[in-house]
């Protein structure tokens, strides 16, 4: 390369007349590359989609007992697992320290109410007060004494998803121990969260008419109603429920009821009777629908469920009627859109499953709260 090179550079400065000097300066050079390029890989046909997509995954047909009692046995594998290697590191297993120091927990009765004894110490709230229960709410406390005698160590004490009725009680008695010394923060803040939720209620919003010629999943094989008359046939006799008993008068729209995107906001006197019955509702009560509307995410299903169990607003339902509107009625209605999807393409594992026993955990927490015998 570096004599085919010289010899072009002597070759083409023959007709020039240039000093000896000038030649023997250096020029630059530029090298050739012969080698060729590798060219791009293609990927082969067998990679690209064609063909109607997969069917949907089954879910498994192994019973939810035996799933729970797997799963169990792997965290108590994992925990141990732990264990051993804190040991090992020289600090020390965490089971010894966090052991549950009680063995017995019993409900007493006091002047004060119903409490809660760990052996012989009386449950207390974070502000240090005991627990006390009003004597009207036997079904509360005993909820109380069954989630401490679940627990296997003091650390669970402190998630609170493993007390529910705990942590729902101390929020009403800490709106309770507000209002008794002439605040309402907390009943502030409850009004405003849940009258968020209204003009966004999931009993409201509804799928809109189906096309004359509608999509797949519009034509589905195990579709035998349309979306938006199951929404109505649920809605409907709520709406009804509380705009007779509860808020006589009231219009209840729905807030999805066309193609568009945009939720439509409820009439302003409507608005103004829902957040004045909500700010006076007793603090039970009160503490009890804020679980519920954060639950479903529905004002109207909360204060559905708050209405037929409470103890208080007796008054507003229907004694005699045959069908009551419990947790499953609730739950069906909260999760709809869910269940509707679900029965066509099949549950997620460990996702819908669990979603479907939580929020009926939920609901049964607000019935417990506002449920009780009165003389």
């Amino acid at each position: 390369m570096k004599r085919i090179s010289q010899l072009l550079v002597v070759n083409g400065l023959k007709g020039l007349r240039i000093s000896r000097g000038q030649i023997l300066a250096p020029l630059s050079q530029r090298c050739i590359h012969t080698t060729p390029p590798s060219p791009a890989t293609v990927a082969p046909a067998a990679f690209t989609a064609s063909g109607p997509p997969p069917a949907a995954p089954t879910p498994s047909a192994e019973h939810v007992d035996i799933r729970v009692s797997r799963k169990r046995k792997q965290a108590e594998l994992l925990k141990k697992g732990q264990d051993m290697r804190a040991v090992a590191n020289g600090k020390g297993g965490g089971t010894a320290k966090l052991k549950r120091f009680w063995k017995d927990v019993h409900v007493q009765d006091t002047e004060e109410g119903l409490q809660i004894f760990l052996d012989k110490r009386a449950l207390r709230r974070p502000s240090k007060d005991i627990l006390t229960v009003p004597h009207h709410k036997p079904h509360l406390a005993s909820a109380i004494a069954l989630e401490w005698d679940l627990l296997v160590s003091a650390q669970q004490a402190l998630k609170t998803h493993l007390i529910p009725m705990t942590s729902l009680m101390n929020r009403a008695l800490d709106i309770i121990d507000e209002e008794n010394d002439g605040g309402d923060l907390i009943r502030t803040h409850i009004v405003t969260t849940v009258m968020r939720y209204l003009d966004t209620d999931s009993l409201l919003c509804w799928a809109p008419e189906a096309p004359e010629d509608p999509p797949g999943y519009e034509t589905h094989v195990d579709r035998v109603e349309s979306l938006r008359s199951i929404q109505r046939k649920s809605a409907e006799p709520i709406i009804q429920f509380l705009s007779e008993k509860v808020w006589p008068g009231v219009e209840i729209i729905p807030v999805l009821d066309t193609d568009s995107i945009v939720p439509k906001s409820q009439p302003q006197m409507t608005k103004d009777i829902i957040r004045g019955w909500v700010s006076g509702l007793p603090p039970f009560e009160l503490a009890g629908l804020e679980r519920g509307v954060l639950a479903g995410k529905s004002l109207l299903g909360a204060a559905r469920l708050v209405v037929e169990w409470s103890a208080e607003l007796a008054h507003l339902r229907d004694e005699a009627a045959e069908k009551k509107f419990g947790v499953e009625e609730a739950a069906k209605a909260a999760s709809l859109e869910v269940d509707w999807q679900t029965g066509m393409w099949g549950a997620v594992e460990d996702t819908h499953d669990v979603e479907r026993e939580d929020i009926r955990r939920q609901f049964g927490s607000v019935v417990l709260l506002v449920s009780g015998a009165r003389n």
